[in-house]
C-alpha cells in the first residue's frame, strides 16, 4: 500500500509525513550559477583592491624609492641604502620646516576643534533669527579654492600693515580648517537624540555633567574626525602657506623650493616617507583610543541614567 513501510514483523505501517524519504531532491546549482552568484563578491573585491592601489600606490612608491642608491626615480633598482634619510635628518631647513608645520597645525587644531564645537552646539541647539544665513555662510568657505584665500588673506595683511609669519599662517589656516569642523561636529549632533539630554537633565543631571557624560561621549567619533581632519588640512596646505608665511617656511612649501632641483628628490621622498608613517601610526593611536574611551563613557552613561551620578 502507497504511503506505507513494511515493519520486521511484515506488517505495513503508515509513513510519517516528515519521514526522510518525502523530503525533495537537493538543488543541483550548475557551475554558471556559482558564477554568477559569486560575481558581486568578486567585483566588490576587485573594486577595493582598485580603489587601495589607486590611493596608496603613490605612497608606497614614494617609500621604496627612498632607499633606492640612486637620485633618479626608475627602475632598474640601484641597491639598498639609508643615506637619504640621513641627509634629511642632517637638513636643518627640512627639521625648521617640518617643526613650523607640526607648531601650526597643532595650534589650528586646537582652536578650531573647540570653536567649531562651540559654534556647532549653537546652530544645532539654538533657534535665533538669521541662524540659516549664518550656516551658509559659514559653508560656503568650503567651496572657495584655498588659492584665492591665500591671494585674499595676503592682501588683506599687506592692507593692515602685518608682516607675514607664523601667525598669519595659523590665522588663514584657522578660516578654512573651523568651517570644516563645524560642518562634522554639526553632523554628529543633529544625528544625536535629544531624548537623552531631556533624560539625564529628568534624573537630575546638571548641564556640564549632561555635556560630560552624554553629549560628548555620543559625539566623540565626530570630533575625532574633525581633528585629523583639521590638522591634515593644516600640515599639508600649501597654497595658504605659500601666500601668507612671508620668509617662514612650512613642510609643503619647503618641499616646493627644493624640488627645483632634481637631485634633491630623494630626500623629499625620505621626509615624505617619515611624515606619512607618523599620520598613519597617529590615526590608528587615535582609533584605539576612542574605542577605549568609548567603552568608559558607556559605563558612565549607563550609571547616570540610572541615578548613580549625581
Amino acid at each position: 500500500m502507497a504511503g506505507a513501510a513494511a515493519s520486521p514483523a511484515g506488517i505495513r505501517t503508515p509513513r510519517s509525513p516528515g519521514a526522510v524519504d518525502d523530503l525533495p531532491p537537493p538543488v543541483q546549482h550548475s557551475v554558471g550559477q556559482r558564477i554568477r552568484a559569486r560575481l558581486p563578491g568578486l567585483a566588490g573585491g576587485i573594486l577595493v583592491a582598485f580603489v587601495m592601489v589607486v590611493l596608496f600606490g603613490p605612497v608606497l612608491m614614494l617609500a621604496l624609492f627612498s632607499f633606492n642608491d640612486s637620485s633618479i626615480i626608475s627602475l632598474p633598482w640601484e641597491g639598498f641604502t639609508t643615506k637619504w634619510y640621513e641627509e634629511a635628518w642632517a637638513n636643518g631647513q627640512a627639521r625648521d620646516a617640518v617643526t613650523n608645520s607640526l607648531i601650526v597645525a597643532t595650534i589650528v587644531m586646537v582652536l578650531s576643534v573647540v570653536l567649531g564645537t562651540m559654534a556647532a552646539w549653537g546652530l544645532t541647539r539654538l533657534r535665533f533669527r538669521g541662524r540659516g544665513m549664518i550656516a551658509g555662510l559659514n559653508g560656503s568657505v568650503l567651496v572657495v579654492p584655498w588659492l584665492i584665500i591665500g591671494v585674499a588673506g595676503l592682501i588683506f595683511f599687506s592692507q593692515i600693515q602685518v608682516q607675514l609669519s607664523l601667525e598669519t599662517i595659523a590665522l588663514m589656516h584657522l578660516v578654512v580648517t573651523f568651517p570644516l569642523v563645524v560642518a562634522i561636529v554639526s553632523a554628529g549632533l543633529v544625528r544625536f537624540q535629544r531624548s537623552l539630554e531631556e533624560a539625564a537633565i529628568d534624573l537630575g543631571a546638571t548641564q556640564i555633567q549632561m555635556l560630560r557624560y552624554v553629549v560628548l561621549p555620543q559625539i566623540g567619533p565626530s570630533i575625532a574626525a574633525a581633528s585629523i581632519f583639521a590638522f591634515a588640512w593644516s600640515f599639508n596646505n600649501f597654497e595658504i602657506s605659500f601666500f601668507t608665511g612671508g620668509f617662514e617656511q612650512t613642510f609643503p612649501v619647503w618641499v616646493f623650493s627644493i624640488l627645483r632641483q632634481s637631485e634633491n628628490l630623494p630626500v623629499v621622498n625620505a621626509v615624505s616617507t617619515v611624515i606619512a608613517t607618523a599620520q598613519i601610526a597617529a590615526v590608528f593611536a587615535g582609533w584605539a583610543l576612542m574605542k577605549r574611551l568609548s567603552r568608559s563613557e558607556d559605563e558612565n552613561l549607563t550609571g547616570l541614567l540610572t541615578g548613580g551620578t549625581r
